[in-house]
């Protein structure tokens, strides 16, 4: 019945240690009935079929993005462990191969089939060896990412529990296929490259590098591999490799002699007036100033005529990029005058001609403006390099939480992180560090403002919040980058913190965010220094050896007279809450005190549960207290918060001795503006939170009624 229960409802695998322990202990050959032994060993085979499809999906049944899919994952293994060393299950099943040798089998198929889902996941819409080149980059990059996923974390579970090394059977089967597609794909290029697909390559033959280098990690390292030797299958690329080096570093060089030009013709010129001197080198730095800003609106506005049509976000930022680092060049070369034209020398020589402090208005006020265009120029081109590029990650953002359910977190986010990784390396590359640094800034401040108004958007929907959350954890991830991006103070703004507040709560599972609720309630308590609703006093402990909770309510004082005799009729209903953590518990009452403002109740109550649940975070005794009126609905005169975790005989191991009064102020609920209730009250297709909602705002309603006693 579990087995059966196990392949059809979601409940943790480790239940089935229980039937499994109490079948090994009271198994007797010949006890059972030939037909009660088939059913058994039916049901040993099903359930061992069905772990092992589940172990086979691996990657999609227990993706990391769960906290708790490795312990889900290690308790499943264990469950087969026990069951297959049981004598019912070998008098039974006695041809079943060993388990090592099953799960080694299902691995290796279920290895072969993600691949193949992951090759079809790349697949172009449009055919063509271009696109098919991008596909294949993005298979092998997804290929590593999972051999270091098998490495880190899957490994270790296998090997503990079976002895299995998932990581070397892994990269066996994956390295063969990935050789098998890069063969033909570089086969279908063939001899003659051009200078598009020469750089395709290049990034393919990189990666292949860096799948290699897992081999050391591998049992495979000594063994001959399908991927030894890849390189040979891009020589025919080697030539279109070579050709770009050599066209960037021509271009330089040539940039760098029409530059040395300037300062060589000056020099040349050595003219010997010193006054005429000055005059010349006044024009010689005029003009060139002139010329670096001409410069700048030319290949400004050739950049733009280039990117207008450019429908591709990341081509048109790479030629921005191109700009502001020839504008940065440009700085760096103007900068240099001085130097260059011997200003030094200059003054000295003209220093009995001209006026104090001539030289310094004119040449260093010359060189200063044209620097100081240069440099607002370059932070324009960062800044829109940064809106360009935001463009993208928007894009990227707004699929991420529109693509369908089945798709796991971290595959969808894979296509934003990956076009990040590219525009900014290619930027870190291409930018001085001041700029580079410039940019991350400036893109990590636009970045949090799309996941702000896409978290804005999705606040009803906690599958879209949970791929925002991941997503922000890896963006933080990728601008630190090691410590080479963004420093952690520049990261964690008040944006950033305030946005990760949102998403946890966001992503949180309703009965998740009650809890939360009621941690809140407690804290709020917590910090309330006045009695102004008045308190109620309780002495509460916990039996572990009876698994009994024991609540001593003992008295009410200072409460608000809400009858219009100028009294109440007070009485106390005790909850255990969040209710999904008690659900057999009805609600308790107190017996009803007529007119009495400080009644003594006097009365015990017991409550029969477990542990584990009472130490949870958010579970308290919720104590409300009422005033009892026969015709209409009673008032409510406030709620106090007793935390479980803190009553004596749950706290420590120790059985409780002396149990001490605990007093604890009324409270009201929040009117209105509760974020944890709204969050609730979004979800509309939830029936618990409903429920949940509709009773804290009845209780809000309640509270909105009374005014506060004036202080005496």
């Amino acid at each position: 019945a579990y087995s059966r229960l196990y392949q059809s409802l979601e409940f943790p695998s480790s239940c089935l240690l229980h039937p499994i322990t109490s079948i090994e202990y009271q198994w007797i050959q010949g006890r059972l009935k030939a037909e009660q032994q088939e059913e058994l060993a039916a049901s040993f085979s099903s359930l061992l079929t069905y772990g092992l499809s589940l172990i086979r999906r691996f990657r999609s049944v227990f993706p990391l993005s769960v906290s708790d899919s490795p312990a889900r994952l290690q308790s499943l293994l264990r469950v087969l462990v026990q069951m297959c060393k049981m004598k019912a299950f070998g008098e039974l099943c006695p041809n079943t191969a060993p388990l090592p040798q099953l799960v080694t089998e299902a691995l290796q198929t279920g290895t072969t089939e993600w691949f193949h889902l992951k090759q079809q996941h790349h697949q172009p819409m449009v055919q063509g060896i271009p696109e098919a080149g991008k596909a294949l980059l993005g298979l092998v990059q997804d290929v590593i990412g999972d051999l270091h996923q098998c490495q880190r974390t899957w490994d270790k579970i296998f090997h503990n529990t079976l002895k299995i090394h998932l990581f070397s059977m892994a990269f066996r089967e994956l390295q063969w296929l990935v050789a098998k597609r890069v063969q033909d794909h570089t086969t279908v290029v063939g001899d003659v490259v051009s200078p598009e697909m020469g750089e395709s390559l290049f990034q393919l033959y990189i990666s292949l590098k860096e799948l290699c280098q897992l081999r050391m990690s591998s049992s495979e390292r000594d063994g001959v591999l399908a991927l030894d030797n890849f390189h040979r299958w891009f020589q025919p690329a080697i030539p279109s490799w070579l050709q770009k080096t050599y066209n960037e570093a021509l271009a330089r060089v040539q940039r760098a002699v029409q530059m040395d030009e300037i300062s060589h013709t000056a020099r040349q010129l050595d003219w010997p007036d010193p006054e005429e001197a000055f005059m010349i080198t006044v024009k010689f730095v005029e003009d060139t100033c002139r010329l670096a800003l001409v410069y700048c609106s030319l290949i400004k506005a050739r950049a733009r005529e280039l990117s207008s049509g450019q429908k591709d976000q990341g081509q048109a930022a790479n030629m921005l990029c191109v700009v502001v680092n020839d504008m940065e060049q440009l700085r760096l070369v103007i900068g240099k005058l001085p130097a260059q034209l011997a200003w030094e020398a200059l003054e000295q020589r003209v220093g009995a001609v001209l006026e104090q402090g001539q030289l310094q208005n004119t040449l260093h006020a010359q060189l200063q403006s044209a620097l100081a265009g240069l440099g607002h120029e370059i932070r324009t081109g960062v800044r829109t390099l940064a809106e360009q590029l935001e463009v993208g990650i928007a894009k990227h953002i707004q699929k991420l939480v529109g693509v369908r359910e089945s798709v796991l977190p971290e595959d969808a986010i894979l296509p934003l992180m990956k076009f990040l990784e590219v525009e900014l390396c290619y930027m870190n590359t291409n930018l001085v560090q001041e700029n580079f640094s410039s940019l991350l800034t400036l893109l990590w401040t636009h970045t949090l403002t799309v996941l702000v108004e896409a978290a804005a958007s999705q606040r009803s929907s906690s599958l879209a919040s949970n791929r925002l959350k991941i997503a922000l954890q890896n963006l933080e991830i990728c601008f630190h980058a090691e410590g080479c991006g963004l420093p952690p103070k520049a990261l964690h703004t008040a944006t950033f913190q305030a946005l990760q507040r949102d998403l946890e709560l966001q992503a949180a599972s309703s009965r998740e965010l009650i809890r939360k609720y009621f941690c809140s309630r407690i804290q709020q308590q917590a910090e309330t220094t006045s009695e102004e609703l008045g308190a109620v006093t309780v002495k509460a402990s916990y039996r572990a050896s009876e698994q009994k909770l024991r609540v001593e309510l003992l008295s009410a004082s200072s409460l608000l007279p809400l009858d219009s005799n100028g009294s109440s009729d007070p009485f106390v209903q005790l909850t255990l809450e969040p209710r999904h953590e008690f659900p057999e518990l009805a609600a308790r009452e107190t017996q009803k005190h007529k007119k009495d403002l400080h009644p003594l109740f006097d009365e015990t109550f017991e409550f029969l549960v477990p542990a584990e649940p009472c130490r949870k975070a958010g579970a308290c005794l919720l104590l409300t207290v009422l005033d009892y009126d026969t015709l209409g609905a009673d008032d409510l005169e406030g709620e106090a918060f007793l935390p479980l975790r803190e009553v004596p005989g749950l706290s420590g191991s120790e059985e409780p001795g002396e149990v001490p009064q605990t007093r604890l102020p009324l409270t009201y609920p929040a009117p209105n503006g509760d974020p944890i209730l709204q969050l609730l009250e979004g979800r509309k297709g939830d029936r618990e939170a409903q429920v949940f909602v509709r009773l804290r705002r009845h209780r809000a309603k309640q509270a909105s009624q009374h005014a506060l006693r004036p202080a005496p």
